[in-house]
């Protein structure tokens, strides 16, 4: 059962912790389109040299990133993606068509993603099991973690300074 004050939890908070600092989907987005050499990720996101530096260490220790070395001398690396980091992919797919959107005209987009069959790529969610678009209206949660509910901790939970008690 959840301790008093303990937040959900939950598998969003937890990939957030990994990819949500400022500049982190950032630099994924570069790696994932080859740009992985430090300057150039420097170049292309905006992020102060130190800052870049820390967000790539937690990327790679993390398992969503991997280094591999370009030159000998003097030793440099460049920063590819691992299946993990791959795998995120579609979520900043998904996260510029929602910018695209929301946030700018048609005819103001910054890039483009062109899939394999020559269209533009426009990213759907579907169910694996019988492949039908993903709506809002068509979901239910059902928490899994003891102790809570969809509202939140359930009563056996609570504490008496949540408001559960007399």
């Amino acid at each position: 059962m959840p301790a008093s004050g303990d937040p959900r939890p939950c598998s969003i908070a937890d990939a957030l912790a990994i990819v949500g600092e400022k500049y982190s989907l950032l630099v994924l987005r570069e790696v994932c389109l080859g740009n992985g050499r430090f300057d150039r990720l420097v170049r292309n996101i905006g992020a102060p040299r130190d800052v870049l530096a820390a967000r790539l260490k937690r990327l790679v220790d993390a398992g969503v990133l991997r280094k591999h070395v370009y030159s000998e001398r003097p030793r440099r690396f460049e920063y590819r993606p691992t299946q993990a980091g791959l795998e995120l992919e579609p979520v900043l797919m998904t996260l510029m068509a929602w910018g695209d959107r929301h946030l700018r005209k048609d005819d103001d987009r910054p890039m483009v993603i062109e899939h394999i069959c020559g269209n533009e790529l426009v990213p759907t969610v579907t169910c694996t099991a019988c492949g039908g678009e993903v709506c809002h209206e068509d979901l239910m949660a059902h928490p899994q973690a003891p102790g809570w509910s969809v509202t939140g901790p359930t009563a056996a939970a609570r504490s008496p300074l949540d408001g559960a008690g007399g």
